[in-house]
């Protein structure tokens, strides 16, 4: 499964989709983004609210649709490369499913990690950022860069 916001999360991800062909993988997208809705990418596509820190309502109705979504595709690795929606993924996907979970902090994330992506390390298997002068040995971890 891969999750992510909109906007240049949506296009990381989309980036990313060269990892995943040829494997025996069924990959579902879930987003904030629009696109996805219009069969623009090929996979079984879920739209879901975006959250901000600041809104404790649409964090409440985030979590119930992604509630929804991972006790229904029980997805085996979750993906994401943020922000909000995906770190609430990867928190319910590990204990929901059991699955094993990647953040791949943005690449916009030039001079620290963002915020997300700080919280990240306590809920993803593997956490990784873009840039390899943000890496260290207790993590992120630097595997190369999506751009």
């Amino acid at each position: 499964m891969a999750v992510c916001s909109g906007g240049g999360h949506w296009i990381e991800m989309q980036r990313l989709l060269p990892a995943f062909e040829g494997s025996a993988i069924d990959l579902v997208f879930v987003s904030t983004h629009a696109a996805g809705q219009a069969g623009q990418v090929g996979h079984p596509y879920y739209r879901v609210r975006n959250a901000t820190r600041r809104d404790r309502l649409a964090f409440a109705v985030l979590a119930v649709q992604l509630t929804r979504v991972l006790l229904k595709e029980r997805p085996e690795v979750v993906v994401t490369t943020g922000a909000a929606p995906g770190l609430v993924a990867l928190a319910l996907s590990r204990w929901l499913c059991g699955s094993r979970t990647v953040w791949i902090d943005s690449i916009a994330a030039a001079e620290r990690l963002s915020m997300s992506g700080r919280f990240a390390r306590w809920v993803a298997d593997a956490w990784l950022t873009q840039w390899q002068h943000l890496a260290r040995p207790e993590g992120p971890h630097y595997w190369g860069a999506v751009l």
